[in-house]
């Protein structure tokens, strides 16, 4: 092979090398982007799963604590659809001009989970509760930030309790990763949603949380602007019947009507 054939075998490889990356950067690029608080997950990963088997597209889930997400969002980060676990997160998004349409998905409830060996304790004034985290912690998502962390406070502030609970709190970027902390035994008990104790067999129950005593959990989703025509008919999947009916076999509650 002389030097100008080699030059040119050499040259093609590269177009061929550009052509492929190409290609993989449209496939990539169509993929709908979906921004969705981290309670989501077990359910979500059903949903897109049984999506896509049936249409073919890519979904790409990102998931995170909805203040994580909802940040990124109005500073930009290309995103399609965004599912928060609270209105306040939504609405920030909303007032950075990010939102083209919005409803109200689903809704949840909190309990009080623990290991399978932690004594029982109750959710009232005086609890044992107190007693039994004098040497452990009590794992919940941000109460400043993350939606489950919030609600998580503000129920134990109607009850009576956070003033004595506060100090034994271990706090986490999601509520996720507050189950988890339970689930390997790092924290006995934990306040996380009905759905996420559902999600994982190592933890149990202990007590339902009253839902009087925080505000309404809501999950609003939102079509962001400038949505591809892939991620709009997957929008339109998810604000459907077939996949309100996954996320209710999930332990999710139907959002309250308008």
């Amino acid at each position: 092979m002389n030097r100008k054939q080699r030059a040119f075998d050499a040259l093609w490889r590269i177009v061929l090398a550009a052509m492929a990356w190409l290609a993989f950067a449209v496939v990539a690029t169509a993929e709908t982007r979906v921004f969705a608080a981290a309670s989501l997950k077990t359910a979500l990963d059903e949903v897109t799963a049984a999506y896509t088997d049936r249409s073919g597209e890519a979904i790409s889930l990102t998931y995170a604590g909805s203040s994580v997400l909802a940040r990124q969002i109005a500073l930009g980060a290309p995103a399609d659809i965004f599912l928060s676990a609270n209105t306040l997160w939504m609405d920030h998004v909303d007032d950075a001009g990010r939102v083209a349409q919005r409803v109200d998905l689903l809704s949840n409830r909190l309990v009080l989970i623990s290991t399978p060996d932690a004594a029982p304790v109750s959710l009232t004034p005086g609890t044992s509760l107190i007693e039994a985290l004098a040497q452990d912690r009590l794992a919940m998502a941000l109460v400043q930030a993350v939606p489950a962390g919030i609600y998580g406070q503000q129920a134990l502030e109607t009850l009576g309790l956070w003033d004595q609970l506060s100090p034994r709190v271990a706090q986490t970027d999601n509520v996720r990763a507050a189950l988890r902390l339970v689930a390997t035994g790092a924290a006995s008990y934990g306040i996380v949603y009905h759905t996420d104790a559902r999600a994982d067999p190592s933890v149990k129950v202990m007590a339902d949380i009253p839902p009087d005593s925080h505000d309404p959990i809501l999950y609003p989703a939102a079509l962001l602007g400038d949505a591809t025509p892939e991620a709009s008919a997957f929008w339109t999947w998810l604000t459907g019947p077939e996949a309100q009916t996954n996320f209710l076999d999930h332990g999710f509650l139907p959002a309250p009507a308008p």
